[in-house]
């Protein structure tokens, strides 16, 4: 697909959309942010931007700023487990409930590509070594069950004129202006900085991770793809799937490499 397309984020003032909007604009797309900036909005002006406040529950909203639009990338959610046990009623209706009304607003409305961030979190626990998006889905939480639900409701609509695709991201991990420190490696790395020691609780479990930059291209290549290579199609998108143990002492390391201290950071392992 050429560039200078109008790309619709929702979500894209968060912890992703604030480094992928940037990309964008430095790619020459128009890009719109629907977001309710529940933790503020730091993105930087600029005249190929335009940014709404909105829920995305708000379908009247929703169908008015839903306007000349090529594609609509959504990140919106509640997006963690722990947000879900705050309030269950209020992240199913964001996460679940206002999806496939988004879906059907953006095909009504002309959208011709809807890209889905889903989550690798989809697949629970497995015993198999390599998981592909064959692999059953079985969820260990709401935020994982409802992330999935959506998957299915999507292709329910596309159409020769209304295309679908679907990645599942591992654990995001590196710097936006718009920070998040509850996801592991910027959990330990901010530990590292901080306290100049790093607490694992365990430390065997398998975390699988995606910089935050590599995100941003994989949105790249979806936006750019061929209809025949992604329509209705779910990719996985991940890189190592490391141990937690393992993720700590590589950044220990980092830490000595670039000399960031001069005492080593110590890793305390702690088990419930």
């Amino acid at each position: 697909m050429a560039n200078k397309k109008t790309i619709f984020i929702t979500g894209g003032a968060g912890y992703v959309g604030t480094r992928l909007v940037p990309v964008l604009l430095k790619k020459k797309f128009k890009v719109i942010v629907f977001d309710t900036m529940y933790f503020g909005c730091f993105l930087k002006k600029n005249k190929n931007l335009k940014i709404i406040k909105g829920d995305i529950r708000d379908q009247n909203k929703l169908k008015k700023c839903i306007k000349n639009v090529d594609i609509l990338l959504h990140l919106a959610c509640i997006s963690n487990d722990a947000s879900y046990f705050l309030n269950k009623k209020l992240s199913k209706t964001i996460n679940m409930d206002a999806f496939e009304p988004l879906v059907k607003i953006s095909k009504n409305n002309g959208v011709k590509r809807f890209i889905y961030a889903s989550t690798s979190s989809v697949y629970g626990i497995s015993k198999k070594k390599n998981i592909t998006e064959n692999h059953p889905l079985l969820p260990l939480t709401l935020y994982n069950k409802y992330k999935g639900k959506c998957e299915p409701l999507l292709f329910k609509h596309t159409s020769k004129n209304f295309e679908g695709v679907v990645f599942r991201p591992a654990t995001v991990f590196g710097y936006s202006p718009r920070m998040r420190l509850d996801l592991t490696v910027n959990i330990l790395t901010n530990f590292a900085y901080h306290k100049k020691f790093i607490k694992v609780f365990g430390g065997e479990q398998l975390r699988p991770n995606l910089h935050i930059l590599d995100y941003c291209r994989v949105v790249l290549k979806l936006i750019h793809a061929p209809s025949n290579k992604i329509v209705n199609q779910i990719f996985n998108v991940g890189y190592a799937n490391l141990k937690v143990i393992k993720i700590a002492e590589m950044v220990k390391e980092n830490f000595k490499k670039n000399k960031i201290f001069n005492e080593e950071i110590k890793i305390i392992k702690e088990y419930s």
